[in-house]
């Protein structure tokens, strides 16, 4: 054992990051394991650290009796006050012992139960860090691919960006630096389980709010992001100060801001939507760059029905939808396009509809007043016939 343990104790707990306290209980407890080990489980003794001396200190405990029946864990009363002279039959007395007689097996069995203890503190260390994190952006180097997942170094931990969180066309060599957002923190078997991504949509709202100052200080606000990650994004912005433009704040000037957020992510078009609490009129900036001609609001189902030109139709849809579906994601509620044409025809076919219902209706009305008036009728007639047979 080292004469004095103070500065290992200190320089451990420096490097790791381990708390003192947990690494003196290590300690403790290797001594006691390598002790038990070397006297088989047969005597009751306990390890303490002794701070001011540096070592840890091994304790033997003995049971003062009258007559000794087990040597291990029984002293006489005589020699017990040779030790001790005030002790009496039934104390436990307590005896320091050389714990630096172990062997070179209780010694290794010493060193396991270390770093053991220090690994296990290391991991709940890195966990406790990581785990109120989970929502940030973090900066890492590529160390190496595990089986289509990427292990990132963040310093203290290593991370895992699974396959199922990288954007699609995005490839990394080793020692690459990669940006991503901290999506979840887990404790596994193994230890902590950092997963991070690059295809939420929070990773474009954080990196915004490092590109953009009025965001960071709550000036501006991103009420809302949608995204396909590799391909196009949404997000709607708020201004809570009258003399600031949010779109504005967010583009840059000669749109540097929102050229940095584009080229960390790889190329990824972004489009930047004001908010409104005008439903209606938050979905027609959502579906920017078409125009909209009229919009249907049903409060209830938080549905839309927009009606576009016919040739502004495919540009409100967008690329196999596409836009249409970005913005629905952003407001929330879902949409239904149609081109102005086409709701022309499904105006016409519900008048028709409408017309043939009520014709109809007008039909069966006076088929039921005919057969009223014939039933009034044939009542009519019936005692005048019973008077002429008669």
């Amino acid at each position: 054992m080292v004469a004095n343990l103070n500065h290992v104790i200190d320089q451990v707990v420096k490097d790791k990051g381990v708390d003192r306290e947990i690494l003196v209980e290590a300690l403790e407890s290797a001594v006691l394991s390598a002790a038990n080990k070397k006297y088989r489980n047969t005597r009751e003794l306990e390890a303490h650290y002794n701070t001011e001396q540096g070592e840890v200190e091994l304790f033997e405990f003995v049971t003062v009796v009258d007559e000794v029946q087990d040597s291990y864990k029984e002293i006489d009363l005589d020699e017990a006050r040779e030790i001790d002279p005030d002790v009496e039959c039934g104390d436990s007395l307590g005896m320091k012992m050389d714990s630096g007689s172990f062997s070179r097996i209780a010694a290794q069995t010493a060193k396991q139960v270390i770093i053991q203890k220090v690994r296990e503190a290391e991991r709940e260390g890195v966990y406790n860090e990581f785990k109120d994190r989970v929502g940030e952006l973090v900066n890492g180097i590529v160390r190496r691919y595990e089986r289509g997942d990427l292990i990132v170094d963040l310093g203290r931990a290593e991370a895992l960006l699974p396959h199922r969180e990288q954007v699609p066309r995005e490839n990394y060599r080793q020692a690459d630096r990669v940006r991503a957002y901290i999506a979840e923190v887990k404790m596994s078997p193994k230890g902590p389980q950092i997963i991070l991504s690059r295809t939420h949509p929070s990773l474009v709202i954080e990196l915004f709010k490092t590109e953009v100052p009025e965001i960071s200080e709550g000036i501006v606000e991103i009420v809302s992001c949608s995204r396909e990650p590799g391909s196009r994004a949404k997000i709607a912005v708020v201004s809570h100060d009258p003399d600031v433009d949010p779109v504005g704040a967010c583009v840059g000037m000669r749109g540097s801001r929102v050229q940095n957020v584009v080229s960390e992510l790889r190329g990824e078009k972004i489009d930047i939507i004001p908010w409104t609490p005008d439903m209606a009129r938050f979905a027609c900036s959502a579906l920017a760059p078409a125009d909209v001609s009229r919009v249907y609001v049903d409060n209830e189902e938080q549905a839309m029905e927009i009606i576009v030109p016919d040739d502004q139709l495919s540009l409100a849809i967008g690329k196999k939808g596409q836009n249409v579906r970005l913005a629905a994601r952003l407001i929330g509620w879902k949409i239904d396009i149609k081109s102005e044409s086409r709701a022309a025809e499904i105006e016409q076919e519900e008048n028709r509809s409408a017309e043939e219902a009520e014709a109809e209706a007008d039909v069966e009305t006076d088929t039921e007043e005919q057969s009223v008036s014939v039933e009034e009728t044939a009542s009519d007639e019936t005692p005048a016939q019973v008077e002429e047979e008669e």
